[in-house]
């Protein structure tokens, strides 16, 4: 790996420290959002790390440095730049701070982290989402990037494979180049390190939650998704074996909960493999078997057992990327593979095996409006057996093809990068003002997560053999995030946490006296509040299991898939493109039923 890169000059012997940190981003008050445990883990994180302590166990430095690598994740855990100044120094300034997998809406707080860094005298590297969109979808420098490389501070665009070594030896040498750009060259990760992090670092997470990605890259063209930019549309996958050596790996430590976070598990090239050993990996097991997240396209019914497999291997979750149910909609988001007549097939398939359902639903297309968004949303609680529903603003992130067009044709998006995070608007749409946009999002959250809806769903998850106290819990962690937290909730966790000076540069610090009674003021409230729900709800799911009946509920989302569903149900009847859309996928079923 990396031969002929030479060793550095500056010093013989010591220590160099390796910062490596995962920023969070900042809310409307300009705070650092940050838990006590956080809900997503960041693969990144795990991936450098990997790849960090196999560098440092080669001893890439020289045999008489010592790499001693500090991993920091925001979302759980604060950052002391005065510490990591002061450990650094205290090896005679050898060292470097990493801000990793920092996309478009982290790109502000990771300035901000490198700031007093700089001024230091720290090196600094910044790599993620947004450089690697940024360079590789657009002309020229963008404003905030230029902002960085004035600083002094390098931007990393690419995959950190077969090149971190290069990085180490120009930090240790202080020689960094200002930008190292590998866009055009993504490497394999077959037999490349795993990702991994220390349990210590994975307890942050709920439920001590680790992740890995199985392959990288995803073939189709969403408009909207800056993946197929960044990490390309051929897929790389890493092998079956070091899948397996990754699961064990952490579970020699304690770990048993994995989020697989390609973007597309049901298109890695190995997928049956890789579930084939995971099940013989459960199977050997008679308790604290692993459980697994992981995320899937709306076609992934039709890899045969693919689903089946997925419940076998211990599939607790599925993350479905719905987007919508306009086919007008999802074709001008070139999201073709998309078929709605499928749909309740699909979700049925993962009832069967009892996983929990999540579905991303994005608002803004072109052709929404207030009205009909709260109108989708009441067709999705009737008629399809989706557990929960996850909105997003659609957003023309850096790196998108949204993005390139909209800058191409000097249309006016926000300058504040804090902003795209899926939740709020930043440009216009030709149908609704910003005001209406912005209502129609929060309205989304309360439309669905209703009492009454939630009665269905548990009423569902009792008559499929679903974890109800499961689907209790998350209906309940996404109601709170939204409404009292004001969060998405895959930005959200358990108990928020604020530091009085870690607030955003340029916004004043509020006086002691004013920040630390309104935050205990907030926690209490919040925490009654969530409690409040707990003490509502639960109750009724308990009477729910008492008396029975929910053994035997059936409504129009779990009947069976029927050869009249096209012609009574509204999610396929609604508009005349979703019965065009219905009628073109009749039509191909025909033609190639005999091929």
């Amino acid at each position: 790996m990396n031969v002929g890169l030479e060793k550095p000059s500056t010093f013989e012997a010591g220590r160099f420290e390796l910062v490596l940190i995962k920023p969070s981003h900042y809310d409307g008050d300009g705070y650092v959002i940050q838990w006590f445990k956080s809900s997503i883990p960041s693969n990144t994180l795990a991936a450098l790390y990997g790849l960090a302590d196999e560098a440092a166990k080669r001893n890439v430095l020289g045999p008489d440095v010592e790499i001693v690598i500090t991993p920091i994740d925001e979302t759980n855990m604060r950052v002391s730049v005065p510490d990591i100044i002061k450990r650094i120094e205290a090896a005679g300034g050898h060292g470097m701070v990493g801000l990793v997998g920092v996309q478009s809406n982290q790109f502000p707080r990771a300035l901000d982290i490198a700031r007093p860094l700089r001024a230091a005298g720290i090196q600094v590297v910044i790599g993620g989402f947004h450089v690697s969109g940024c360079l590789a979808m657009l002309p020229g420098m963008q404003p905030d990037l230029q902002k960085a490389l004035d600083m002094g501070i390098t931007l990393y665009a690419g995959e950190a494979e077969d090149r971190l070594d290069e990085v180490l030896l120009d930090a240790a040498a202080r020689r960094l180049k200002p930008i190292y750009n590998y866009m055009s060259d993504l490497p394999g990760i077959g037999e490349t390190p795993i990702p991994f992090l220390p349990s210590e670092m994975i307890r942050g997470n709920i439920g001590g939650l680790a992740s890995f990605d199985a392959g990288r890259g995803c073939p189709y063209q969403c408009s909207f998704c800056t993946i197929i930019n960044v990490q390309g549309r051929k897929s790389r996958s890493r092998s079956p074996d070091d899948v397996e050596r990754i699961i064990r790996e952490n579970l020699a430590q304690g770990i048993r909960h994995f989020f697989i976070t390609d973007d597309n598990f049901a298109r890695n090239k190995d997928w049956e493999i890789i579930l084939d050993r995971i099940i013989a990996i459960r199977e050997g097991m008679t308790r604290h078997k692993p459980r697994f997240v992981i995320q899937v396209d709306t076609l992934c019914h039709r890899n045969p057992n693919f689903i089946e497999k997925c419940g076998r291997a211990g599939v607790a979750s599925v993350f479905i990327g719905l987007e919508n149910i306009n086919p007008a909609n999802l074709l001008a988001a070139k999201k073709r593979q998309n078929k709605i007549d499928e749909y309740r097939e699909m979700l049925l398939a993962w009832k069967a095996q009892r996983v929990v359902t999540y579905a991303g639903y994005i608002l803004g297309f072109p052709n929404d409006t207030r009205e009909s968004i709260l109108h989708d949303i009441e067709i999705i609680k009737r008629e399809l057996p989706i557990d929960l529903l996850e909105f997003f603003c659609l957003t023309p992130l850096p790196g998108s093809e949204d993005h390139k067009k909209l800058s191409a044709q000097g249309v006016a998006m926000d300058p504040d990068m804090n902003k795209y995070d899926l939740e709020h608007v930043v440009t216009a749409h030709p149908k609704m003002s910003q005001a209406e946009w912005e209502g129609i999002y929060r309205e989304a959250w309360r439309a669905y997560y209703t009492p009454q809806h939630l009665q269905t769903l548990l009423r569902r998850a009792i008559a499929c053999r679903i974890n109800s106290t499961k689907v209790l819990s998350l209906f309940l962690y996404f109601r709170a995030c939204v409404l009292y937290e004001h969060v998405h909730p895959l930005e959200g966790g358990l108990f928020r946490l604020k530091f009085r000076r870690d607030r955003r540069h340029g916004m004043a610090l509020e006086p002691a006296w004013i920040f630390y009674p309104k935050y205990l003021a907030e926690f209490a409230v919040k925490s009654l509040k969530t409690a409040g729900l707990w003490a509502r709800f639960y109750p009724q799911l308990r009477l729910l299991r008492k008396l029975g009946g929910a053994k035997n509920y059936a409504d129009t989302a779990l009947a069976p898939v029927s050869a009249s569903e096209a012609e009574v149900s509204e999610l396929l009847t609604q508009s005349e493109a979703a019965r065009a859309a219905v009628a073109h996928q009749r039509k191909i079923r025909e033609l190639t039923a005999g091929a």
